[in-house]
């Protein structure tokens, strides 16, 4: 289970904090165990600091501290601090990363839904797609509904997601495809043969939380092979 550590603290003396952090971070690089690290400040009271640090797991965190880096670092941010820092150990119970779990929903619709009438509340009506296999962007819903329906008469097929992460408004996403090729696909008519491929696909986000903008990578040309309309390379 992940866990959370909250450091609360009051210190006039942020930028030489700061630099503690950034030694605490280089001296132990290969060894410690936090996974990430957020230091925010109190708007009303700007000498008012919490770090909120999150570990794999309590056992972890445990590990971390007891690091000689960790305790003397510790006790020189005491001395910068007004009073001792104060530590609140949280084990997670709920972590929903949403523009991830939107990016999630996408490819859930895209693969399963009847329709993509869906696609309204997670697409914004300008988004742009960027798909180096087509010549031009594809602009706008209603442009990305055209897109996804050729596939869909194409091919039946599913999405797996291998690998997602979210960092600001990006979410990346690995994904491996199969289909069926049941319908004509680029001027190719329906082959039945079972074609596989793998990519990514990188979405922006909007402030409303939804997706803006996307960047597709796949081998379309692997994929046409699969369908006996490009020949192989010779060896």
């Amino acid at each position: 289970m992940t866990f959370v550590q909250l450091i609360d603290c009051r210190t006039s003396r942020f930028e030489e904090l700061d630099r503690l952090m950034n030694q605490w971070v280089e001296q132990t690089r290969g060894r410690r165990t936090a996974t990430h690290a957020v230091v925010g400040k109190d708007r009303g009271d700007t000498s008012h600091l919490v770090e909120i640090v999150e570990f794999p797991s309590y056992e972890e965190a445990m590990r971390n501290s007891k690091l000689p880096e960790t305790d003397r670092i510790f006790r020189e941010m005491s001395a910068l601090c007004e009073g001792t820092p104060t530590f609140t150990d949280l084990d997670v119970v709920r972590d929903a990363r949403l523009n991830a779990d939107t990016a999630r929903r996408f490819f859930e619709i895209v693969t399963a839904s009847h329709d993509l009438s869906p696609l309204t509340g997670l697409v914004e009506e300008d988004y742009r797609d960027h798909d180096p296999a087509n010549e031009q962007d594809v602009v706008g819903l209603k442009d990305l509904r055209r897109e996804l329906d050729a596939w869909r008469a194409g091919f039946d097929f599913t999405f797996r997601a291998e690998d997602r992460m979210a960092q600001g408004d990006r979410v990346c996403t690995r994904w491996s495809w199969e289909g069926i090729h049941k319908g004509d696909f680029l001027g190719i008519p329906a082959t039945g043969r079972r074609a596989t491929m793998t990519g990514m696909t990188v979405f922006r986000f909007s402030t409303s939380g939804r997706v803006a903008e996307g960047w597709w990578q796949y081998d379309r040309l692997g994929l046409l092979r699969q369908l006996g309309a490009v020949e192989p390379p010779e060896l």
